[in-house]
């Protein structure tokens, strides 16, 4: 029997059957409509990660402090403070411990820059949420404003759409000026230019806009930039903390590779000056990373729904093909019968088999296009590629091949006589 015989016959066959191959190929579009958007979600989960971290410095190290009080954060101390010339340094004094045990102060980010080498930059910042007033708002709004340094700029990569970020003049001075995230700027005055040089209130007292930022849309040190106001942290620590805000340390590594080492330099530090207090410390890469894992971990999941879907499927072509071949028993006698070989027949509904696989993979491809827009809806972010789309295919092709193959074996190995004779 010819190839073009075979393919004659098994068409033939589904359009006579359109709605049992339809009924049959079910479990296959939605197998392949599912890895598709499985594929589509990873996808855009880790483009949502990449996107959230793109700005941030891998080597970004955050401290703060535990809630609670314990026996010391382990390690051994050290060699010595202030004058050392580095970790390990011989016999100066040691700085005198903090008044508050379990709290982090401006003398503690001092020695940990003194003491602790591969730091490019380091701030503190503390953070609060207070009312907002100024520009187009109608009323007062609750907005989070962190109070910090200069060098929060590098550390966190802060851009500028316009003017410019605290300064040190601005610290010393403990002037009361702000730098907008884009989001509040747009929101209060419509635009970052129009925001420039304007002025807000942030608890009834009048403060300076001097910079705008660009759109970040990353995480740092627990900051959203893009909803935050951000102010010197001596004019925050004067005029909007409460009096038992808890700071923290945003610390940059000088090299990824040696986080750390660094980290571990740093609990030196803050064990010798605060033995009794217990820290919080947390780099970036690491947050990253786990993001990532995550992002990973959810699509296999996904992904591990999908070939269960695709099995099922599977099953129902196989169960499908059982009952043809039950049906089609004395046809399949005839074209033994006629001289048709073993092999033929087994290519036929292997044929048939892959032909529903087919279908319904062409159907699941062609709703996965049309279900992927519609998750924008649902606040899921998907990506569709084109190797989602052929992976998914080639798993319909491939599914309804393995599943129809015994149903084919059991049809070739008919006996023409029984198969003839049988009711």
């Amino acid at each position: 029997m010819q190839l073009s015989e075979i393919f004659r016959l098994v068409l033939i066959n589904i359009r006579q059957n359109k709605s049992k191959v339809f009924l049959t190929s079910l479990g296959i579009i939605v197998g392949t409509a599912t890895i598709v958007m499985v594929i589509a979600i990873g996808e855009g989960g880790k483009r949502d990660v990449e996107e959230q971290f793109k700005t941030l410095n891998a080597g970004t190290i955050t401290i703060s402090a535990n809630s609670t009080m314990s026996g010391g954060m382990g390690g051994g101390g050290m060699g010595g403070m202030r004058g050392g010339g580095g970790m390990g340094g011989g016999g100066p004094m040691s700085p005198p411990p903090s008044t508050n045990p379990n709290s982090l102060e401006e003398s503690n980010l001092e020695d940990i820059l003194f003491f602790v080498p591969d730091i490019a930059a380091g701030a503190i910042l503390a953070t609060s949420q207070n009312e907002v007033s100024g520009g187009q708002l109608e009323e007062a709004e609750t907005y989070t404003i962190v109070g910090t340094q200069q060098e929060y700029q590098q550390i966190s990569n802060l851009a500028l759409s316009t003017g410019s970020f605290i300064t040190e003049e601005d610290m010393t001075n403990q002037t009361r000026c702000v730098v907008l995230g884009s989001t509040i700027a747009t929101e209060m005055f419509g635009s970052p230019t129009q925001a420039y040089d304007s002025k807000i209130e942030i608890d009834g007292r009048s403060y300076v806009v001097n910079g705008v930022l660009m759109p970040m849309g990353t995480v740092v040190s627990g900051v959203s930039p893009d909803t935050s106001i951000f102010t010197p942290y001596t004019t925050a620590e004067k005029y909007i903390f409460e009096r038992n805000f808890a700071p923290q340390f945003s610390i940059l590594a000088s090299n990824v590779d040696m986080v750390g080492t660094v980290i571990d330099n740093m609990e030196l530090v803050l064990k010798q000056s605060n033995p009794d207090a217990n820290f919080n410390i947390a780099d970036a890469g690491a947050t990253m990373d786990a993001a990532m894992q995550s992002a990973n971990t959810l699509s296999l999941l996904l992904m591990a729904v999908a070939i269960i879907v695709f099995i099922v499927g599977g099953i129902g072509i196989m169960n499908v093909l059982f009952v043809s071949v039950k049906e089609r028993t004395k046809e399949i006698g005839v074209l033994k019968a006629i001289g048709t070989k073993k092999r033929d027949i087994l290519l036929l509904f292997i044929t048939e088999a892959n032909m529903i696989g087919c279908l319904g993979g062409g159907i699941g491809v062609v709703l996965s296009f049309v279900l992927i827009p519609l998750m924008a809806y649902v606040d899921i972010s998907a990506v569709l590629t084109l190797p989602a789309i052929i992976l998914a295919f080639c798993f319909a092709i491939v599914t309804g091949t393995l599943f129809g193959f015994y149903p084919a074996l059991k049809a070739s190995n008919l006996i023409p006589i029984k198969a003839l004779n049988n009711e």
